[in-house]
Formats: C-alpha cells, sequence, structure tokens
C-alpha cells in the first residue's frame, strides 16, 4: 500500500471516519482504521459493530493494499501535519507517514481480525443534505439523554410516499417534523428508530453535499439497519447504524389539540429573555410565564431565594393564561424553531403547550416543525 494525498482532504475524511470508534473498545481492533487503496482510490473505515463509516476519496496510488492502524491517533497525527501532500506508505507490520520534513511511524493492527463492515441497504430514496440536516437538528432537540432509556434516545423516521417524518420524546417534550424527499418508489412506506446522536452527527456531515441517499434494509437484506450516503467533495462518505428496538410512543397524536389561548413573540426576544430570568431559577424550579395584556411576564425564583422577572411584548389572542416551564426544555425547543417569531398555541395551564417557527406575527405555522413541551406545576 502507497498513496500521496492532499492534506486537507485527508485529515478531514479521517477525522470524520474515526467519530465512529469506541473509546473502550471491546477487543482492540475496533479503534483500528481501515486504510484501503485500489485502482479507484483510498476508503478509510471505521466500525464498531453498532455504527460503520466509510469514506472514499481520490488519491495518487502507487500500490494497492490494506492497513489497520489506531484511528483517534491517525486522525491527532494528520490533524497536526504541515499544509503538504502526505505520502502514506506500508512498510512491514508498520505505516509511515511523510509530509514536508514530518515523519511518523505507526504499528499496524491484524487486518484478518477486523470484522466486516455491513453492506448499505437497498436505497429507499433521496433528500436534500441541508434541509435534512436542519430537519434532524429540529427532530433531535426533544430526543432523550438518559441511556438508561435507550428506547426514547432515539428519533423514529417515518418514510410514507413522498414525506419523510422525522419525530422524537423523552416524555417532558415532543418534537415533529415533516419534510419532502424524493423516494424510489411512489408507495413507498418504512419506519426506523435511530439513536439520535448518531442521525444527529450524519445529518450535519452531510450537508452540503447536495443530496443525501436514505437506505433502510429490508428482508433480503437484514432488518434493523438504516445507512445514509453523500458526496462531500470528491469523495463519498457513507454510514449505517444499528435501529433501536422497542414501541416508540405515538408522538404524533400529541400534536392534534385545538389551542385556546394563541401568543406570537419575537423568538431572539424571547431566547435572551429566558437566559436572563432563568439564572435565579434553582434546579428543578420552573420559569413563569404569563401571557396577558400584549405581553408575557417571565418570572423566576421565589421567597428569600433570589428572583427575577422581566415582561416582552407578545401578540395575544384568546383568554389570559399563566403556565410554567422547565427553562432549559423551553430553551432547546425555541433554539430550533428557525423563524423570526415563534407561535405558542396553549390549552389549558396543565396541557402541553406547542411552539412553531413563523416568519410574521398573526401568520399560520406551515406544520413542518412542532415542538411540545410539557408544563410544570406552578407553587401558589
Amino acid at each position: 500500500m502507497k498513496f500521496r494525498i492532499d492534506r486537507d482532504s485527508f485529515a478531514d475524511a479521517v477525522s470524520w471516519t474515526a467519530r465512529s470508534l469506541p473509546t473502550r473498545p471491546s477487543v482492540p481492533v475496533l479503534a483500528g482504521l481501515m486504510i484501503e487503496t485500489t485502482a479507484d482510490g483510498l476508503t478509510l473505515s471505521g466500525f464498531d459493530y453498532e455504527t460503520s463509516t466509510r469514506a472514499t476519496l481520490p488519491a495518487e496510488v502507487a500500490d494497492d493494499g490494506r492497513a489497520l492502524v489506531s484511528g483517534r491517533l491517525l486522525a491527532e497525527i494528520v490533524k497536526s501535519l504541515p499544509a503538504k501532500p502526505v505520502d502514506v506508505s506500508l512498510d512491514g507490520a508498520k505505516v509511515q507517514l511523510l509530509c514536508g520534513s514530518a515523519r511518523f511511524t505507526l504499528q499496524t493492527m491484524p487486518v484478518e481480525e477486523y470484522p466486516r463492515l455491513p453492506d448499505m441497504p437497498t436505497a429507499s430514496g433521496t433528500v436534500k443534505a441541508d434541509d435534512f440536516a436542519t430537519a434532524v437538528a429540529q427532530a433531535s432537540a426533544a430526543a432523550g439523554r438518559d441511556e438508561m432509556l435507550p428506547l426514547l434516545t432515539g428519533v423514529r423516521l417515518e418514510l410514507e410516499g413522498s414525506t419523510v417524518s422525522l419525530m422524537a420524546t423523552d416524555r417532558f417534550r415532543a418534537s415533529l417534523r415533516d419534510l419532502n424527499w424524493y423516494p424510489e418508489r411512489g408507495d413507498t412506506s418504512a419506519q426506523a428508530l435511530i439513536p439520535a446522536r448518531v442521525l444527529g452527527e450524519t445529518a450535519r456531515s452531510l450537508a452540503g453535499s447536495g443530496d443525501v441517499t436514505i437506505a433502510v434494509s429490508s428482508g433480503e437484506t437484514g432488518d434493523g439497519l438504516i445507512g445514509f450516503e453523500g458526496s462531500v467533495g470528491t469523495g463519498t462518505r457513507r454510514t449505517t447504524t444499528r435501529l433501536l428496538e422497542g414501541d416508540f410512543p405515538r408522538v404524533r397524536q400529541l400534536f392534534q389539540a385545538q389551542a385556546d389561548t394563541v401568543a406570537y413573540v419575537a423568538t431572539a426576544d424571547l431566547v435572551e429573555s429566558v437566559k436572563r430570568v432563568a439564572l435565579v431559577a434553582e434546579r428543578n424550579t420552573p420559569l413563569r410565564l404569563t401571557f396577558a395584556d400584549g405581553s408575557v411576564l417571565l418570572e423566576a425564583g421565589s421567597g428569600d431565594e433570589a428572583q427575577a422577572s422581566e415582561a416582552i411584548e407578545a401578540s395575544i389572542s384568546g383568554p389570559d393564561i399563566a403556565i410554567g416551564f422547565n427553562p432549559t426544555y423551553l430553551l432547546e425547543g425555541l433554539a430550533v424553531v428557525g423563524e423570526p417569531y415563534v407561535h405558542l398555541a396553549f390549552t389549558q395551564h396543565t396541557k402541553p403547550a406547542a411552539l412553531s417557527g413563523v416568519r410574521e406575527i398573526g401568520s399560520e405555522p406551515d406544520g413542518a416543525f412542532r415542538y411540545l413541551i410539557m408544563p410544570v406545576r406552578l407553587q401558589n
């Protein structure tokens, strides 16, 4: 194995591929990154039995071959190299890296012990990469972080005809994001529960790549696998991951309630106000929001503790309402609204409130993204 490659493209591809490598591998070879050269160019691969990454990119290949080296170490080394072409070669049981006057030697791992990466499932369709990255970020805002409840750490992806739906919930909030895509077949119908962390990293890494291919496994290729592929620069990147198992909560039906009170607030103003007032909120205590008389009053703290309040302009229709929210959950929803104004819809102070982004006051949300947040009971 021997090749020459541009430092920047090599560093970027190595860093991306190494991101899936486990910090505490069950077997040593899983910490390795596979380097393979053929007449078609360079392929870099990583795998931890759950998630696989594979990057292909052009290189000046002198000799075909394969080598397995420490992925994280290689990523650190390549990132530190000077901005010059990198020469990589396999010499016996060691890999040599030359870049300008810098020289590194890496010990290889046994290639024959490295597991075979799963095949990419048959393509189900494609989606615009930038739209997909935005949608995933919005849906993932409500995904759980508690690894003791793995089912809730996932994002449910539903493919129905020309629509992709992404939804998540941690029991305290829920999200739903719909977007259009281009299925291989008009009657496409599939569901998958994907780890939110893997989905988020994959969508971000493929943003700007034009189109992302989504491939959900069928019975012939092995159940429980989903793949994503896109072009980055002059190469391609592919990720597969095992799906989470279990019956995901019925998130969609939570968004069907009719609102009694609707408010419009400038998103940036509300974010800044929540951040300020929440500074005095003790852990696990709510932020109180009172919608009345053309403004929303934010309050936190009580009794002998530090207290804060701030009022900002709001356009309100319907009965006045006072409701309490976990400030972190509220901020995480507002952070992904993506529009100048937030549309807040309430039924009762004990029922979930729905947040959506709109371009101007008075306009109806398009329904593409909705974020539901459970209220916290306020102390009298």
